[in-house]
């Protein structure tokens, strides 16, 4: 299938490890052009040489997504560089764990400004150059959470709900502008983010990450964590010309993990 993204251009938020790296690299295979933006210079220049090999253009941006002040200067470099964003994906790093309850507002203040203001700051700096092209694809990844709240990972279900609200409604704003806007949502893929949490989980309960990793797999139907290239498809699928006519939508990628509908 022509997906119709050669010599797209993506950014990639988080793009230099995990998901995001994954993600990155796929957009690249499709013919697209891919900047990745991250905080960890090492896996911007492994991610990029990466993509170097694939023969389209690559820009690696060290970005910290929750200083507002850098969305404007950060966007000016894609265009002047590469061009404007044809795609985004929105892909934010997550909180410690903790529960809901008896945490500082400044601790929930500083999360949201990560998780959800940056996302909704950069994704309205690169609208304009959408609805001018009449084409437009914004993919937010958010985390299982939003369907199935987590147990200990109050801050992130309570934010990562936020965005689903914002992208549904901005989905049906900008929807005869030929941009679509979609969340999709990861359940247990083998990332570093998923090791942290089995990790910390282990300590906490007092067991081992093994027998931790081991329980969480069993409640899976497919029987094993997800690979992030298996993510990555997904994303890739809803940033082509070939998901045209999906918009507002929530999809799950989490090998039946969730047991509603």
């Amino acid at each position: 299938m022509d997906l119709g993204i050669s010599q797209k251009t993506a950014l990639v938020l988080g793009g230099g490890g995990g998901l995001g790296s994954a993600i990155a690299l796929a957009f690249a295979k499709e013919g697209a052009n891919v900047v990745v933006a991250d905080v960890n210079d090492d896996a911007i220049k492994s991610t990029c040489a990466q993509i170097d090999k694939l023969g389209v253009k690559t820009l690696g941006l060290n970005w910290d997504i929750s200083d507002l002040s850098l969305v404007e200067e950060k966007i000016s470099q894609i265009e002047q560089s590469i061009g404007s964003v044809d795609i985004l994906i929105n892909i934010t790093g997550g909180p410690a764990p903790t529960p809901a309850a008896g945490q500082s507002p400044e601790v929930w203040e500083k999360n949201f400004k990560l998780m959800v203001l940056s996302v909704i700051a950069i994704s309205d700096r690169v609208l304009p150059g959408m609805k001018a092209k009449g084409w437009g694809r914004i993919v937010t990844s958010t985390s299982s959470g939003v369907v199935s709240p987590i147990p200990n990972l109050g801050i992130s279900n309570s934010l990562r709900m936020s965005l689903l609200g914002w992208s549904k409604t901005l989905a049906r704003e900008v929807a005869r502008d030929g941009i679509t806007a979609n969340v999709i949502v990861p359940g247990r893929v083998a990332t570093g983010r998923i090791k942290f949490l089995d990790e910390q989980k282990a300590k906490r309960e007092g067991r081992s990450v093994e027998d931790v990793a081991k329980e969480s797999t069993s409640s899976i139907p497919v029987g094993r964590y997800g690979e992030p290239e298996e993510y990555a498809n997904a994303v890739v699928f809803l940033g082509s010309s070939a998901a045209s006519y999906i918009t507002g939508s929530v999809m799950r990628v989490d090998g039946g993990l969730i047991a509603s509908v």
